[in-house]
């Protein structure tokens, strides 16, 4: 308890401390707060100083060099910790390494423990000396009293260290040592040449031993200084050699050091690339050259509020804003650029590709590193579409690019290499969605050609593309459980047989309209065929999804509580709702009755739990409960009542997830146990707030959006249409969580649901709210089912 205490008493000095350096018209950025949740948080999740969707993620480390057996689990920075190991340049699902550390005083070389800070060159920091926001951050390192500020452009990372008066002031270059997701080290260099320190290191994640064996991770860096160091010298771990200006191998650094005088400052700027240090040297000329450490800060603060501004919220409750502003700022700060200002990029083969220039002689779109789409159709694909479709249409373009080099769609990358991690791919799910709302500035026959062949094919599939039991599902009509398998998925089958069927089945509905949409009758009736293969799981004595076996037989001793066993970090509560494209079938077959005294019921229960694993500090902490918010396969389940005849039930449950499962604390932000994938949760929490949300993941021929209860007196939308949507509420408060009225440009609407196209033609959408459900409002007509 005096534990818990004391970091909620640091966090509120914390908060403090940031409402001291707000200026006095607050900006959007100034309700986002990075420490939210950090005290279980992936590697890629804590980067401040960034811009949107940027190379360049820098941010503090804590356990970094630790790494992480599996490559998925939380590390790099934690709330709880009380040292900094150093601050490193590249934050990426399965990405990470180029560390820089001020110390004073004793040369030490490796970073220490958090349990035995002074057995490294880590130094303790006090919470009241942090500050974090949207492209800034800053501490005050307490055992060498250095103060550090730390910003971004694109492809630039700014170091700027504040030293005491000293003739012992160093700055580590931290090269060869595995940082969070990146695995180990297989090769390094670094070296001082003209006033640059360059090199790189190449890593070997654990998701790319898996899915693309023999291939690996190379990071790229050129950094040059304001000042010129006394001395300098070369290490591999404890080896030192002074002097010496270059360094190979694991373990290798390089040091400079400075005499300073009393608060001077020294700053670096770190050109960053994926593909050659000449291109990290070119990243940044083109991007930093004559441009100083307080330009770059109000050039990134500047971009971020810029993004954030395309949706401006208002109302009294403030830490509202804060969830709504952090969460925004995670959904744009995951999938980073992965390609240079040149248009060069990494092959999944490791050399070097161009993107196309135009006439500009500009790269005519950007590559990027991504983690798994794996539920991102609930939330992040929804929030691209309406408001930042540039991005999405990247992204797509991104996808193709290894689609070309290497014959599949990826559904996570980090530098073209098949980093899945699940083990399914949704991307053609996600592209044949863009095509649905609208966004087509893209190859569509090559987008079309690649989103069939991932559904549909499997000779020569390689296991990076996911989806390795699809001829089971396509020749069987159902992909088997194979307990012998586990965790592993394979051309016989998988031990989570049961929920990739339901997956196999909503991503080929998806592909099936884009196959109408573009007049291939054969392929939509085959796919068509193959959406409706979820039911072949039914099991009508117990109610529930369940899996099968190779011989077509239901598994024995099934506990719909059990995790793993035929589903993917879930079970058999959770993943029997999982029919996105077809509510109304699912419904029909539990019956409606059943059907929403059973959805009602998991939410009662679960709402103890805090919508997931309580209390718990674990990513799979709620994967036995009956709902689990703190992960994907059940963020679309909430709004099913809307299709159920009872959407004031979704409007109870959105809002209260929204309100108690996301919080506005370093330990509780996006629950407890949490798997925060690249903004994921973030972004539901944002299309939540606003009232908005589409089941199916705007994967309809005619998509539509389905309406909630939306939590601000007002919302004003920059929609990517170029419209502007406007959602006002009136008599909204903590418990006024209902529907009673709802008029769209002064017309009185009677639908829980708007197609897409109306919806993006922009407007003003006024709620009345109510502390009672009003039961006739919303149920006349049900929003589209299998069309």
């Amino acid at each position: 308890m005096k534990s818990k205490l004391l970091y909620l008493g640091l966090w509120s000095l914390c908060t403090m401390c940031a409402s001291c350096k707000r200026t006095e018209k607050t900006r959007l950025s100034d309700y986002v707060n990075p420490n939210i949740g950090t005290a279980h948080s992936r590697w890629f999740f804590y980067t401040p100083a960034a811009v949107p969707f940027g190379m360049a993620k820098v941010g503090p480390s804590t356990n970094a060099h630790y790494g992480n057996e599996h490559g998925w689990e939380a590390v790099g920075y934690d709330f709880r910790h009380e040292s900094i190991e150093g601050f490193a340049n590249f934050h990426e699902f399965q990405v990470g390494g180029v560390v820089l550390a001020p110390i004073v005083g004793t040369l030490k070389t490796r970073p220490g423990t958090l349990e035995d800070p002074d057995s490294g060159y880590r130094s303790r920091f006090e919470k009241n000396d942090e500050y974090a926001t949207a492209g800034f951050y800053s501490v005050r390192l307490k055992d060498y009293d250095v103060s550090v500020d730390l910003t971004a452009t694109k492809r630039v990372a700014y170091h700027r260290y504040v030293f005491p008066e000293t003739s012992e002031a160093h700055v580590l270059f931290d090269i060869g040592n595995q940082q969070g997701e990146s695995g180990a080290v297989k090769s390094a260099h670094v070296t001082l040449t003209d006033g640059r320190v360059e090199g790189y290191v190449i890593t070997m994640p654990e998701y790319v031993k898996k899915y693309q064996a023999g291939a690996n991770v190379a990071m790229y860096f050129s950094a040059v200084l304001d000042k010129e160091p006394v001395a300098w010298g070369a290490f591999n771990g404890d080896s030192i050699r002074p002097r010496e200006n270059q360094a190979d191998g694991v373990g290798a650094g390089l040091y400079l050091t400075f005499d300073t005088k009393k608060d001077e400052a020294v700053t670096f700027k770190v050109g960053l690339s994926y593909t050659s240090i000449a291109n990290a040297r070119l990243n940044l000329e083109s991007e930093a050259e004559g441009l100083d450490f307080n330009g770059a800060k109000k050039q990134a603060i500047d971009c971020w509020n810029d993004y954030l501004g395309r949706i401006t919220v208002e109302g009294k409750n403030e830490d509202e804003k804060r969830k709504f502003y952090t969460g925004l700022f995670h959904a744009l700060l995951g999938r980073g650029l992965a390609s240079d200002v040149n248009g060069a990029y990494p092959m999944n083969d490791g050399g070097i590709g161009q993107i196309a220039l135009g006439d500009d002689r500009k790269p005519i779109h950007n590559h990027y590193n991504t983690d798994a789409i794996w539920g991102a159709f609930w939330n992040l694909t929804q929030l691209w579409a309406m408001v930042y479709p540039e991005y999405y249409a990247d992204w797509i373009q991104s996808q193709l690019l290894v689609y070309k080099d290497a014959g599949w769609l990826g559904d996570g990358i980090a530098n073209s290499k098949y980093v899945s991690g699940v083990g399914t791919n949704f991307t053609g799910l996600a592209i044949a969605a863009a095509y649905s709302a609208g966004i087509r500035n893209f190859d569509i026959d090559l987008a079309y050609e690649a989103a069939r062949k991932n559904e549909l094919s499997w000779e020569g599939r390689l296991e990076g593309a996911g989806k390795m039991d699809v001829r089971q599902f396509v020749e069987r009509g159902y992909a088997p459980y194979v307990e012998v398998l586990n965790f592993e998925t394979t051309d016989r089958g998988s031990g989570f047989g049961a929920s990739h069927t339901l997956e196999y089945a909503f991503s080929a509905y998806a592909v099936a309209q884009f196959a109408e949409a573009l007049g291939k009758d054969r392929d939509h009736r085959q796919l068509m065929e193959l959406s409706r293969a979820w039911s072949r799981l039914y099991d009508a004595e117990s109610k529930f999804i369940r899996p099968r076996d190779e011989d077509g037989n239901f598994i024995t001793d099934f506990d719909p509580a059990q995790p793993w066993r035929g589903f993917q970090e879930g079970n058999a509560w959770q993943y029997t709702f999982y029919v996105p494209h077809d509510p109304a079938g699912l419904i029909e077959m539990l019956g409606e009755d059943v059907f929403n005294a059973r959805l009602d019921s998991i939410f009662t229960v679960s709402r103890e739990h805090i919508f997931g694993g309580g209390k718990t500090i674990d990513a799979f902490a709620g994967l036995s409960g009956l709902y689990n918010h703190g992960n994907q396969p059940n963020l679309h389940i909430s709004w099913l009542f809307n299709f159920s005849g009872k959407p004031w039930l979704t409007q109870k449950w959105t809002r209260a997830i929204g309100k108690e499962f996301y919080g506005v604390g370093p330990i509780h932000g996006y629950g407890f146990g949490q798997d925060e994938d690249q903004g994921q949760l973030g972004a539901w929490y944002v299309i939540s707030s606003l009232g908005l949300f589409d089941v199916k993941g705007l994967t309809d021929l005619k998509p539509t959006m389905q309406f909630g209860s939306p939590i601000f007196d007002r919302a004003t939308i920059k929609l990517g249409s170029g419209n502007t949507l406007v959602i006002e509420t009136v008599g909204n408060g903590d418990d006024d969580v209902y529907i009673q009225s709802l008029e769209v440009n002064g017309s009185r609407y009677e639908k829980n649901w708007m197609y897409w196209q109306d919806l993006i033609e922009g407007g003003k959408l006024v709620f009345e709210m109510g502390e009672q459900p009003n039961t006739d409002w919303g149920t006349g007509s049900r929003p589209p089912s299998v069309e």
